[in-house]
């Protein structure tokens, strides 16, 4: 019997390319270009051939490694990975408590006789959650929840799964302080996850509009006509097969509104710290005289630590320490014991290490090309490519290129690690800012998660509703267009600024 072709796992793909990366720095011309010492960007028209390095077997096996701890030609990704593992705990403690789904519910159950408010009031809730930790298969526990309820008012199982997986992945799309698109982005080009942040949080509410008015109007024009409903022929069985009595939903408790709030105001320090306030504008230094007077103070300066990097300034390590307390507050004031919150703490970051080290083997390539001398000289064809284009048609198409290359490897980590060391220095021969890049590769990622048949998400959604691919995609087919020709458009008018 034929086996069935499997798409290989993102691990493996990654994998394959390292090894064909290496057998390219025994074909492919080495080169290096001189590098402007202020900015770290590689100066346009200096490069020049030198002799060839080729990487053998043991390179190719080292490659993870190096792109872990980093060596002399690559930084490593062991400040990306331990924030990721860092968030993982904190989100580990969050949902030990169970606050998030009881706060979806208890929605839920408030808005009871006005059930159409919960498609705005969700997608919205969904797509902060996307674009600022990155939910996506944490969604799969409210389409059980979510389908009853939008059955009984008279839409159907479609308009239940548009609204968790939209939302959330228009969040994604446009993530702003996301730690797996942004944060690992933004790491492998060397810049503050904050830049671009007022650029990303426009286009997310662009596109959240648009996305809200769309699962909106095909809900209304379902209640107004059931035949309307893509799942029309199986209604009945629906209503049989899902039946829920939101009464029953536990309110939210006192303790469990305390972690959502503290949950808040983690991702609000996050985003305060993480903005360059200074360098927006040069009399925004409230943030640096604060901290300098409060270290500067007897006893309580020398208690806080006299090293405080003042918000604003923020990269990895502040940020991953911030994770790190926020979870033991989280923990002290929901009651949490020592031995409860160690082990929900490492339970949570140990579901994210497939993705730290995901960040490791992608940074591999980077470290092989780099080691065999041939990065310079692919940037050098892209650098006389590029002469004749404009800014703006390299931002869309890099927006392109990321679109076939998300299918490719559908780990935004992954996908982020293994090109970034490439499109982002042929982004300065463009004339595009590093940010934008990173709009343009996490923009490509959201949309082809919406989709794509490898999704956790997408495939779970659909099974749980009882229908098939075919009916999702008739149903969010004209939404991708929109969102491709409006990510298209958006892409190019940043270019201007």
């Amino acid at each position: 019997m034929k086996r069935k072709f499997e798409m290989p796992s993102a691990y493996t793909v990654l994998f394959i390319i390292i090894a064909v990366i290496a057998v390219l720095t025994w074909i492919v011309p080495a080169g290096h270009y001189q590098v402007d010492s202020e900015t770290g960007n590689y100066i346009a028209g200096t490069y020049e051939r030198i002799s060839r390095q080729p990487q053998g077997l043991w390179d190719v096996l080292m490659a993870p490694v190096i792109g872990m701890v980093g060596n002399e030609t690559t930084g490593g990704a062991i400040e990306i990975s331990l924030f990721i593992l860092f968030i993982g705990g904190l989100l580990g403690i969050v949902n030990k408590t169970g606050a998030f789904d009881a706060g979806v519910a208890t929605i839920i159950k408030s808005r009871k006789g006005k059930e159409k408010s919960l498609i705005p009031i969700l997608m919205i809730i969904f797509a902060i959650g996307g674009t600022t930790f990155g939910l996506a298969e944490e969604t799969l526990a409210f389409y059980p929840l979510l389908i009853p309820v939008m059955l009984a008012v008279g839409f159907d199982s479609v308009v239940a799964i548009a609204v968790p997986l939209i939302g959330s992945q228009i969040g994604c799309l446009a993530s702003t302080v996301n730690p797996f698109s942004t944060g690992v982005a933004s790491g492998i080009l060397g810049i503050s996850p904050g830049e671009g942040l007022l650029s990303r949080i426009i286009l997310l509410i662009i596109l959240l509009t648009v996305s809200i008015i769309y699962v909106y109007r095909y809900a209304q024009k379902v209640e107004n006509n059931p035949q309307a409903s893509l799942l029309y022929n199986q209604r009945e069985e629906d209503l049989e097969r899902f039946k829920i009595n939101i009464d029953d939903i536990e309110d939210i408790s006192k303790k469990q509104k305390q972690v959502l709030l503290m949950f808040v105001v983690t991702f609000v320090i996050l985003i305060i710290g993480l903005v360059p306030w200074s360098t927006i504008n040069a009399n925004w230094t409230f943030f640096e005289t604060l901290t300098a007077w409060v270290t500067g103070l007897p006893v309580i300066g020398v208690f806080l630590g006299k090293d405080m990097a003042p918000l604003g300034t923020w990269y990895f390590g502040e940020i991953t320490m911030l994770m790190l307390t926020m979870s033991i507050v989280i923990a002290f004031l929901y009651g949490m014991s020592e031995k409860v919150f160690v082990s929900t703490f490492l339970e949570g970051a140990g579901e994210f290490v497939g993705v730290a080290i995901v960040v490791a083997v992608a940074k591999g390539i980077q470290v092989v090309m780099n080691d065999g001398a041939i990065t310079a000289t692919i940037l050098h064809l892209g650098e006389s490519g590029l002469k004749n284009l404009s800014s703006g048609v390299f931002a869309v198409l890099a927006y392109i290129f990321y679109i076939p290359m998300s299918f490719l490897i559908p780990s935004t980590s992954g996908l982020a690690a293994a090109t970034m060391g490439i499109i982002g220095p042929m982004g300065d021969f463009a004339g595009v800012s590093k940010d934008v890049i990173i709009t343009a590769y996490q923009a490509a990622s959201g949309w082809a998660n919406l989709v794509t048949p490898t999704s956790a998400i997408v495939m779970g959604a659909v099974t749980i509703a009882h229908t098939d691919l075919r009916v999702w995609f008739k149903f969010v087919t004209k939404l991708m267009i929109l969102i491709f020709i409006i990510t298209c458009t958006y892409l190019a008018i940043l270019t201007l600024f």
